[in-house]
């Protein structure tokens, strides 16, 4: 029997929080990762997201990335990797010491944005990621683009991964996701995006923007909270992965 883990980014707002779709989006996925105040989210938001989570039993991921508030994280950035390692390090501690403060336990690591798709083609920053989440916590589980340095390099960290897919993103010929500044970047219909997922989570392919066929690893389907229609989309990749018999389940 087929199993996959559903993860969804979440507490990408702040202050006078409103849950939008976060509390919906938690029936459906089996774990999320909640942002730690650089891209967005706040100490609020991160309590009350880590609280609901706990609450809703799903596992509880650090979701950091560059310090880019205006840009939501998806601006590009030259940091050393000093600075990644320390603002990676920065991040999910505090999330972790949330999580503790209530009796939750932090699952995993998943970054962000342009700092997940740099370090997705980038060693060194791979690297500098990996190395953080070590220091803190050998124990956590590390989620990064599937067949990129970012499993590799965490794997040479010691560290457990889980090999992510996108359900909601097209693919480009070497592996990697299709920028969001290029035409059809997102997938915008359920259709393709159920195909999608049962293709990647049977057969451990994709077909990519050029028809081409690749070979990838999927353990964990990541569907964007901040899409359009996301609880739906969530709700129905969901009902057709149980109709596929294939079981949903944290990593």
């Amino acid at each position: 029997m087929y199993s996959i883990d559903l993860n969804c980014d979440m507490g990408e707002s702040f202050g006078a929080w409103r849950m939008g779709n976060d509390t919906e989006l938690m029936k459906y996925v089996s774990s999320v990762n909640i942002a730690c105040g650089f891209h967005a989210g706040d100490a609020t938001v991160m309590r009350k997201t880590v609280q609901t989570a706990l609450e809703k039993g799903v596992a509880i991921g650090a979701h950091p990335s560059f310090p880019d508030l205006q840009g939501f994280g998806r601006r590009e950035m030259s940091l050393s990797a000093q600075e990644i390692f320390d603002a990676v390090l920065y991040q999910v501690s505090a999330l972790k010491g949330i999580c503790e403060a209530f009796g939750a336990q932090l699952h995993h690591v998943k970054p962000h944005g342009a700092l997940y798709n740099q370090a997705a083609k980038n060693s060194k920053i791979a690297c500098a990621i990996g190395e953080a989440v070590k220091a803190l916590d050998k124990n956590l589980i590390f989620y990064g683009l599937s067949g990129s340095f970012l499993i590799s390099e965490a794997e040479n960290a010691g560290l457990k991964t889980a090999s992510e897919v996108f359900a909601d993103r097209t693919y480009q010929a070497d592996g990697s996701l299709t920028p969001r500044t290029e035409p059809n970047a997102l997938i915008k219909t359920s259709e393709q995006a159920v195909a999608q997922v049962l293709q990647m989570v049977k057969e451990q392919t994709v077909t990519a923007m050029s028809g081409e066929s690749i070979a990838l690893k999927a353990e964990t389907v990541c569907i964007h909270g901040d899409g359009e229609n996301a609880p739906e989309l969530a709700r129905t990749i969901r009902e057709k992965l149980i109709d596929n018999n294939i079981q949903i389940q944290r990593r």
